[in-house]
């Protein structure tokens, strides 16, 4: 198999969905600029990248396919992919379907889930999850309602009187059981709770579901809250001690640790994209600026994702502002370590880098520890090509835009 087709990668986007189980993290839908026009990824395709081997892998989906859709919001439960919300050609929505990614063969079939009880959230898309005892617990977004679902969660941006639809931000919060396949809107018991936003982002650590940051009309912020998902009570905007980042949207905020959040990248509220790393010590309220990440490579409306030994894996997003040069989307995964791996991935990481050295020397390991060795120089030798690959890539981009000033 050539090396093109071996280490291929999942196609550029943003707005997608991106979640871990086991040694995969899986990438479903977002969309892409082709001249000008805004194309969503096909809807029956989700792309595997074996975070052991680094190789990427396409299948094709059946069942009750969701729309090609943006701004959905993925989250895994039990080997489960749930997908709520988006917006398409047709406009938002406020479907909920699920793709078990735990096939025995290797078919992913998805399905609306349509037999439920309760009220789903009007449709929107922006929106982000906790997920906490089996239950998926939506905050915010962007979406429509009409004239008789007016509620104080909702702060309207644009209204078409003649059908009585209204667009706007939210700041309610709704709830599915996966258990009881049930949805409600919990009564909330106390505190203050954030300004209605959307391209947010959500976070859990123990019982509270953390909020950060987000857009509403042409505001972007940096305020942090949290929600009991116990009590279901607000914290208010958390006092933070010393520097925060700055304002943003289109960002991501991940746990990786049982009080320490990873913030990363989004766009700036001078519609500025942002490379930044910063971690959220929740026992201090203090936030750290990383010194250590790059800062050619900025993204925003990406994923992050937890690996296994604490590694954020950011994929896709734009590198450029969307809202005036929508042409920067990005295929390539980011992996910022924030803790010290174990001796044992160290080493298999050694050998990977240097197998052409070691090369006569790798037959004599045992079967198993074998097996692990020849993944990791799989990954390597991966890394290198996409490198190369990427490197190539920017020299022909600034070659030609070279050109194009003289």
């Amino acid at each position: 198999m050539a090396d093109s087709q071996l280490f291929c990668v999942a196609e550029e986007r943003s707005g997608h969905c991106a979640v871990v189980d086991g040694n995969f993290l899986y990438v479903w839908g977002g969309y892409v600029s082709i001249e000008d026009n805004e194309v969503y990824l096909p809807n029956d395709e989700i792309w595997t990248y074996d975070i052991d081997s680094g190789l990427w892998r396409m299948h094709l989906m059946e069942g009750e396919l969701p729309t090609s859709m943006s701004g959905s919001c993925g989250a895994c439960i039990n080997g489960k992919l749930y997908i709520f919300g988006g917006y398409d050609d047709k406009g938002y929505s406020n479907r909920l379907y699920f793709v078990n990614l735990r096939t025995r063969d290797g078919t992913y079939i998805w399905e609306k889930i349509t037999n439920f009880e309760g009220s789903p959230p009007t449709p929107r898309d922006k929106l982000s999850c906790w997920v906490y005892k089996d239950r998926l617990i939506y905050f915010g977004g962007y979406g429509c309602r009409r004239h008789n679902e007016l509620q104080d969660c909702f702060d309207v941006h644009d209204a078409s009187w003649e059908e009585q639809i209204f667009w706007g931000w939210h700041n309610d919060v709704h709830v599915f059981d996966t258990k009881t396949q049930t949805w409600f809107q919990p009564e909330i018991k106390g505190g203050v709770p954030p300004q209605p936003r959307a391209a947010h982002t959500c976070a859990v650590l123990g019982n509270k579901g953390y909020v950060f940051g987000g857009r509403v009309l042409q505001t972007r912020m940096n305020d942090l809250h949290y929600l009991n998902l116990d009590t279901w009570t607000w914290s208010g905007r958390i006092p933070i001690n010393g520097e925060s980042p700055k304002h943003r949207s289109w960002h991501t905020l991940t746990p990786i640790a049982d009080d320490k959040l990873f913030l990363f990248g989004g766009l700036s509220a001078d519609n500025i994209p942002l490379s930044d790393g910063w971690i959220h010590n929740v026992m201090t309220n203090c936030w750290k600026q990383l010194t250590h990440l790059p800062k050619t490579r900025p993204r925003l409306w990406h994923t992050a994702c937890l690996g296994k030994e604490n590694e954020i894996m950011v994929f896709g997003g734009s590198k450029d502002d969307l809202l005036s040069l929508d042409t920067g989307h990005c295929n390539d995964l980011l992996i910022f370590q924030t803790q010290p791996y174990s001796l044992l991935r160290s080493c298999l990481d050694c050998i990977g880098k240097n197998a052409i050295i070691l090369e006569s020397q790798i037959s004599l390991l045992p079967p198993k520890l074998l097996q692990q060795v020849l993944k990791k120089i799989t990954f390597w030798t991966a890394a290198n090509h996409r490198e190369e690959q990427r490197v190539q890539k920017e020299e022909t981009e600034n070659k030609y835009q070279w050109i194009s000033s003289n």
